[in-house]
């Protein structure tokens, strides 16, 4: 496994827990607007009434067939989620961030942090 670099790669793949189970498919990536970098993916979860659920990319690894996060499945499950075909709105980031811990701060003139790509 390596460092995941471009994540663009591998939408439509597996995405794993670090035990190795299945959390969902790789739908998008969603990016940091003052830094550019990939923070968070979303991954298609359920079968009946899918949505799209957040997790960091943080510590993330790929391998050639799947996305392996570092949260486990319970808690990207109990995650803040967007219908398929929703937006996550701007009102909503500082609760995704704060259940995964991070800190949240939005950029010098008010915008906000995560942008899709």
């Amino acid at each position: 496994m390596f460092e995941a670099e471009n994540l663009r790669d591998w939408i439509g793949l597996p995405v794993v827990d670090p035990n190795g189970d299945k959390v969902g498919t790789l739908e998008s990536i969603y990016f940091d607007t003052s830094t550019q970098l990939a923070t968070f993916a979303t991954v298609q979860a359920g079968i009946v009434g899918k949505k799209l659920l957040f997790v960091p990319l943080q510590g993330a690894v790929v391998a050639p067939k799947h996305l392996k996060v570092q949260f486990d499945k319970k808690i990207v499950k109990d995650a803040p989620s967007i219908d398929t075909d929703g937006e996550l709105e701007a009102s909503r980031e500082p609760a995704l961030f704060e259940h995964y811990g991070l800190a949240y701060s939005v950029g010098s003139t008010g915008e906000r942090r995560l942008g899709r790509r």
